[in-house]
């Protein structure tokens, strides 16, 4: 799928702000901002390198002032985070999220934007996406043309569709309000006011970095908090760069979803090109998906959410 196939609207705001980590790497930043500009969009860095504070974009007070700013800025249509790493839960309680789900901005990330994603899902039930970000998508020495196509597809519409090839899954289908993230995420909000509840939900999941019986003891918090059996179905994105070990005797990522499936009765689906990839695609949490999903192939449907308007 190509890029030149979707219209940015010209002087399309967009804006970088940092809620968790700074940039391990300067240029991917800059890379990102020249990316985006010559797709025709204006830049507003709210993101001052000066203000680094120890591994953190800015003291939590600078990093929660960087998310008014932008949903305060009439020129804004799109705030994007720069990267995730940690420090969105930090600065929950000091967010005005009224502010946040009626400034009309469209918020975008993943991985520790997850919070601000299941926050202002719990408060208001508005809409945000769980998409690239500055640094690693757009940033990237080399740019997915997957993802970034199907970014601009997605929040150029309200409603958008999506057919994938995934492993042996179940033949199901299902409806229901997609919502999730990253996986370490959502059981750190877990018993929280930032944490929604959903019932007859499309709960989406991924991670990087945690072995499978992290991931197991994970998923079985959310199966024990009675969250997993109100769903119509679990998506697993991608789940990767851990590391095996002699000690592990057969138990891998596998062995992990046949025990997790044996004790879930609701279906668990894999697959999903969602997660710390190169290849993602862009979900609005708690907008409407259908899903279809037969041995090799998954048909998600999505609408009823946000998408970009007119920059006239």
């Amino acid at each position: 799928m190509s890029l030149s196939m979707f219209a940015i609207p010209d002087g399309l705001g967009i804006a970088i702000v940092a809620p968790g980590g700074y940039p391990p790497d300067e240029a991917a930043l800059a890379r990102g901002i020249a990316l985006l500009e010559r797709q025709g969009c204006l830049v507003h860095n709210y993101y001052d390198p000066a203000e680094k504070f120890q591994r953190f974009g800015a003291t939590d007070n600078g990093r929660a002032a960087q998310l008014h700013a932008a949903a305060d800025d009439p020129d804004i249509q799109i705030v994007m985070a720069l990267r995730g790493g940690y420090g969105m839960s930090r600065i929950l309680p000091m967010l005005d999220l009224s502010i946040l789900a009626n400034s009309g901005k469209l918020f975008v990330g993943h991985s520790d934007f997850t919070a601000l994603h299941m926050a202002l899902l719990a408060h208001s039930g508005a809409v945000s996406f769980a998409g690239p970000m500055v640094c690693g998508d757009f940033g990237s020495a080399a740019p997915s043309d997957f993802t970034l196509s199907h970014f601009w597809q997605c929040l150029g519409q309200s409603r958008h569709a999506v057919t994938v090839a995934t492993p042996n899954n179940p033949a199901i289908e299902a409806e229901g309000r997609l919502w999730g993230g990253n996986l370490a995420m959502l059981t750190h909000l877990l018993g929280t006011p930032y944490f929604p509840d959903i019932e007859d939900g499309i709960l989406f999941v991924e991670d990087v970095n945690e072995h499978p019986y992290r991931v197991e003891r994970m998923l079985l918090q959310l199966l024990h908090a009675g969250v997993l059996a109100r769903q119509q179905a679990i998506l697993l994105g991608d789940f990767s760069s851990y590391r095996l070990s002699d000690y592990d005797n057969g138990y891998d990522f596998n062995a992990m979803l046949q025990y997790v499936r044996s004790r879930v009765a609701t279906p668990i689906l894999t697959g999903l090109p969602f997660g710390h990839i190169a290849d993602k695609l862009t979900l609005p949490v708690g907008c409407q998906a259908q899903i279809v999903s037969q041995k090799n192939e998954l048909q998600l449907a999505i609408t009823g959410y946000p998408a970009l308007r007119s920059c006239g």
